[in-house]
C-alpha cells in the first residue's frame, strides 16, 4: 500500500467520474477506472461481480499492504466488491458508489 501520501486521492476521484461521465461499454468503463486509479498511486485495484472472475486480476499486485474491500450496491442489493490498496476507507467506498451503475451493467449482461 501506497505511503505517505502517494496516493493522489483528489485526482483518482476526478479521474474516476471523468472516465464515468464518458460512458461507454461497462467491462471497458470498469477497466478505465481502475487503470486511473493504478495511475494515481494504487498499487492494487479489483472489481469483483457478484459469483463471477473479477476485473483488473491482470494488474501487477504492488506492495503486499493492507486492502479495503467495498461493497458494491446497487438498487438496494449487494453485487459485488471493490478492493483496493487504499488507506481511505471513504473514498474506497465513494468510488464503489461510483461505478455501482457499470457493475450491474455487467452483471445483468452475464446473468442473459
Amino acid at each position: 500500500m501506497s505511503r505517505g501520501g502517494a496516493i493522489d486521492y483528489p485526482g483518482a476521484l476526478e479521474a474516476v467520474e471523468r472516465i464515468l461521465n464518458r460512458g461507454g461499454n461497462a467491462e471497458d468503463v470498469l477497466r478505465e477506472v481502475l487503470a486511473a486509479l493504478r495511475s494515481r498511486g494504487i498499487s492494487f485495484a479489483s472489481v469483483q461481480v457478484a459469483g463471477r472472475k473479477g476485473l483488473g486480476d491482470a494488474l501487477p499486485d504492488g506492495e503486499q499492504g493492507e486492502r479495503i474491500v467495498a461493497p458494491v450496491v446497487h438498487e438496494g442489493s449487494e453485487i459485488g466488491s471493490l478492493a483496493l490498496a487504499a488507506d481511505d476507507r471513504a473514498f474506497v467506498e465513494r468510488v464503489a458508489t461510483l461505478i455501482s451503475w457499470y457493475v450491474a451493467r455487467v452483471e445483468t449482461r452475464r446473468d442473459q
